[in-house]
């Protein structure tokens, strides 16, 4: 029995799994996608009416099913792996989606592993229906597939982060503005990218998530491939004193596209305005097939050099607090969206994040309300109490025992 608010631990998760690998027929197909959580299924369907994404009966028309409705990351990023090491499995990898060229022996243990499109990122939820659709009708030409080939098969559909976090309320407080330099290590859904020169880290660099779209049509979602499975080459990045240099390489991110570079050139300088050393990220650019480059120049990512840069949001977008403001024509067509972004670049102290100053400056748009709307209650009690204080009384009063009162016109 699986309760609500059950988190399945790795090992748990493995025992429930036994039965899988117990039977005859061990045709296993893994479903993979960047994030998902049990609630999607009811907020998607629900919030759109007849747009419901998911339309695949598999799990209805299956003799034995099981749903978890929550599983440890730490489970589902080691996943393939211990299903690897379980047996001798024949893994064949899904990218290209081709059905027709699937060759399956069903005489010998096969592992199926179907890597899912991205979810949008761009805060647009219909992007995201459209996405979780797409994916469901994947799932359902693979299942379909092999039903009509006779195979036996079980179906595994997860994700290797949850696209929905709930806090307790009474830690949410105490969360508002605390930082990666604050956390445990533990509470993170996974551990930030670091540049080494030797046995020193000399480059930290974290993000929620990290989004790229080109010519505003092609999705490339990089933060797997960057935090989660590191399927990325940072040997070109460069560390100095002065000058730092992060550099992403992605091999075939997305189809059509055969290699990316993203670059974030960072500087640390003394300033006598302030009379101290400053670091900045001065610019980011992309090389696309080692031909297409693009520039951007950077707004607002600047902090003290013994701290770190964090901020909620950073991109192209106008409405971010950074902003990446395009150089030249080629970066016109690129689209960056960058969530819970947190880099460092020098002064790196036990291979973890320094204290971090935040991209939102202090008086936020909340402050200056309160502020002014306090100066006007404040202004209006002044000119109350002024005016009860211009209050007299008659210094004279009529006595009814004796003759009536006269007051001259000159008082």
């Amino acid at each position: 029995a699986v309760h609500e608010g059950q988190v399945v631990s790795a090992q748990e998760l493995m025992v429930l799994l036994q039965p899988l690998f117990a039977q005859n027929s061990r045709n296993l197909v893994l479903f993979l996608q960047d994030r998902l959580s049990i609630d999607d299924f009811t907020y998607f369907s629900e919030s759109y009416g007849n747009k419901n994404p998911f339309q695949n009966e598999i799990l209805q028309s299956s003799p034995s099913s099981l749903v978890l409705p929550a599983v440890d990351c730490e489970a589902t990023r080691a996943l393939l792996s211990v299903l690897q090491e379980s047996g001798d499995w024949k893994l064949t990898n899904l990218t290209n989606l081709n059905i027709s060229q699937l060759e399956v022996n069903a005489s010998n243990p096969n592992l199926l592993v179907v890597q899912l499109q991205p979810l949008s990122s761009d805060l647009k939820e219909v992007s995201t229906l459209e996405a979780i659709a797409e994916n469901d009708k994947i799932i359902g030409r693979v299942t379909m597939d092999l039903q009509e080939r006779g195979i036996h098969f079980s179906v595994i559909y997860t994700a290797v982060r949850p696209s929905r976090i709930s806090r307790r309320t009474d830690v949410v407080a105490g969360l508002r503005r605390q930082l990666m330099a604050a956390e445990d290590e533990d509470s993170l859904s996974y551990p930030p990218l670091n540049v080494t020169t030797g046995n020193d880290t000399c480059i930290l660099f974290y993000a929620s998530n990290f989004t790229l779209k080109a010519n505003s049509s092609v999705l490339i979602d990089l933060t797997n491939a960057t935090f989660l499975t590191q399927n990325v080459d940072i040997s070109a990045s460069e560390c100095s004193d002065s000058n730092t240099t992060l550099s992403l390489k992605y091999t075939n991110p997305v189809t059509g596209i055969s290699s990316l570079e993203i670059r974030f050139l960072m500087t640390n300088k003394f300033y006598e305005g302030s009379a101290r050393k400053w670091s900045t990220v001065d610019s980011v650019e992309i090389l696309q097939d080692g031909e297409k480059f693009a520039k951007f120049n950077v707004s607002s990512i600047s902090a003290p050099a013994e701290y770190s840069f964090h901020c909620q949001l950073v991109g192209t977008s106008n409405l971010y607090p950074a902003r990446l403001v395009p150089f030249n024509d080629e970066a016109k067509s690129w689209d960056i969206f960058i969530s819970e972004l947190q880099i460092q670049g020098f002064n790196i102290i036990n291979n973890q994040f320094s204290y971090a100053s935040d991209c939102t400056g202090f008086f936020t748009p909340g402050i200056w309300m309160g502020l002014v709307t306090s100066l006007i209650l404040l202004w209006i009690l002044t000119y109350g109490i002024h005016m009860i204080m211009q209050l007299t009384t008659n210094s004279r009063f009529d006595d009814p025992k004796g003759p009536a009162l006269s007051v001259p016109q000159t008082e």
